[in-house]
């Protein structure tokens, strides 16, 4: 019953997403996936909606469209916006900048939900948690929404920010990802041009994100390890998690002191240059070092504080964190390095390595195209080179000739593209590659350093010692099993069972044609049944003519 019940749930869920799409003229999409749109799509082709009402802004943009439709669907489809925007790697310039729209337009929840959610996931009214409790959102998102509180605490009052889930999102979530998924692989089937995009991936890397996100003591541990990687840099600052007061559903973290960066600047409070190269060797050591980075540094996650000679950078909203295992970060570092040296060979062969070839790789033309793309950047100064358009290039290149990249790597991207864009808005004159050569060429120190060289070195005698060590005894059991008759060799050949099916067949063929043929022949030169004779000598060459044409055909396919 209850499963009955589910399904027309999601069978109502599905004709309202049909609906919705269909109302902001992606009818024929909804068709050639087998849907039935329920409203007329033309017109709204023309004019969109907005909030649910017909908009009188003409020549409506399809990019804004799929945000509009995105925000009618609700917090789930929200959530997928604001991930596509980050694939740059897959969608074109116009789609992420109207996708990036999604960042703000949120609407905010009733004080009374929220104060309500943080009871009931602390288990304590809200006066006895907090003394004081901002009802107006400081922020609203699409899995929750930020108030400023005053916490109880035994030190003495502390200003925090309380980050509160909103209620029933988790369920609506679930129940969105199962459609979610279901829609990908029938856009795929209906639409093949649309694979170029990689929907069902999307859809994954959307599962695991938002999964993560819905359990905010992720992002209370994702807090407490920046603080432990940066502890003892006074240049940075992380907010602390005060535990007692937090949950899978309410996060209570420390509120960092500051003013948004362009506020800062524009107030004359703080200069431009000094935030713009202290927040890049923050990333860069975020990225290159630890390969445990804030994937999401916009500006609102950027708070400023201290003096103008001495700026901290407090960073907040670390849900949205990527990770590269040292493998990966070295092959990173490589590319950069390469593009330090402006070696175009060895940046398609770094990212060679780390993308997973989904096809056979031409290797001669991707390495032409990988020259192309990187010579239009890398022929310029430093100054003028544009860092994250040019891995956003060579990651699209890599997609085109079937190599999948790995998403944390396309964070990479993402994240430099974003601190690059606000430090080239703060500071012109910025150069980014001449600020991160330092650390990189400090990485390289390190990498080739005796200690790491001694290390490596004393990881592959370990390796051999072992092989060594195993090596008698592997041996002494192979001998013994060829001793006692044991031992078997096996040999697997693709084409084998083709071959042997096809000689089957033809055995068979042969023995029923030579049958008849010999039998027919026999009765027209021996018997008074000459006409029998001539029947199976016709029948034995049908079965030939038969078996030949069979053959040929299966051949053939």
């Amino acid at each position: 019953m209850v499963s009955i019940i589910s399904a027309v749930r999601d069978l109502n869920r599905l004709t309202e997403i049909y609906s919705v799409l269909a109302r902001h003229g992606f009818g024929e999409i909804v068709q050639r996936v087998g849907g039935k749109p329920t409203a007329p799509s033309a017109e709204v082709a023309n004019f969109g909606t907005e909030n649910g009402q017909a908009s009188t802004r003409p020549n409506i943009s399809r990019p804004a469209r799929a945000r509009l439709a995105l925000m009618d669907l609700g917090p789930s489809f929200v959530k997928l916006g604001q991930i596509a925007s980050t694939r740059t790697d897959l969608l074109p310039p116009e789609w992420i900048l109207e996708l990036k729209k999604l960042q703000n337009d949120v609407r905010s929840l009733p004080a009374e939900e929220i104060r309500a959610a943080v009871e009931s996931a602390l288990g304590s009214p809200i006066e006895q948690i907090f003394e004081s409790f901002d009802d107006t959102p400081l922020a609203a998102a699409s899995i929750g929404q930020v108030h400023c509180a005053v916490l109880r605490h035994p030190d003495g009052p502390r200003e925090v920010v309380v980050k509160v889930q909103r209620p029933g999102i988790r369920e609506v979530i679930a129940k969105d990802l199962d459609l979610l998924h279901m829609l990908a692989k029938l856009l795929e089937k209906a639409i093949p041009e649309s694979r170029i995009y990689g929907p069902s991936a999307l859809v994954s890397q959307f599962d695991t994100a938002i999964t993560s996100e819905l359990d905010f003591t992720l992002e209370a541990d994702n807090a407490r390890r920046f603080r432990r990687n940066f502890e003892g840099n006074p240049r940075v600052r992380f907010p602390e998690v005060f535990s007692d007061a937090s949950s899978k559903q309410v996060l209570t973290l420390e509120r960092l002191p500051g003013g948004k960066v362009y506020d800062m600047i524009r107030d004359h409070e703080h200069r431009g240059p000094t935030i713009a190269k202290v927040t890049v060797g923050i990333i860069i050591k975020m990225i290159f070092e630890d390969g445990f980075f804030h994937a999401d540094p916009h500006p609102g996650n950027i708070l400023i504080s201290g003096t103008p000679n001495d700026p901290v950078i407090g960073l907040v909203d670390l849900g949205m964190v990527g990770r590269l295992s040292p493998e990966l970060r070295e092959k990173t570092i490589d590319i950069m390095l390469a593009a330090i040296r402006q070696d175009h060979v060895a940046i398609a062969d770094a990212l060679y390595q780390i993308g997973t070839p989904t096809r056979k790789v031409e290797m001669r033309a991707y390495r032409a195209e990988v020259t192309r793309l990187s010579e239009k950047y890398l022929g310029k100064p430093l100054k003028e080179i544009n860092l994250s358009a040019l891995i956003s290039d060579l990651v699209g290149g890599a997609t085109q000739f079937g190599l999948e990249i790995p998403p944390d790597f396309v964070l990479v991207g993402k994240a430099l593209m974003t601190i690059e864009g606000v430090g080239k808005e703060i500071d012109p004159n910025l150069d980014v590659l001449e600020e991160t050569k330092p650390y990189f060429l400090d990485l390289m120190r390190k990498r080739y350093s005796p200690e790491r060289l001694g290390m490596e070195l004393w990881r592959g005698l370990g390796q051999v010692s072992s092989a060594a060590y195993d090596l008698p005894q592997q041996t002494r059991d192979i001998l013994e099993d060829l001793r006692l008759g044991r031992l078997t060799l096996r040999v697997t050949d693709a084409g084998m069972p083709g071959m042997v099916d096809r000689l089957g067949r033809r055995l068979r063929a042969s023995l029923t044609v030579g049958t008849f043929v010999l039998a027919g022949s026999w009765l027209v030169g021996t018997s008074a049944h000459p006409v029998a004779g001539y029947v199976m000598v016709a029948f034995g060459v049908l079965v030939l003519a038969a078996h030949t044409a069979t053959d040929a055909l299966r051949r053939w396919k």
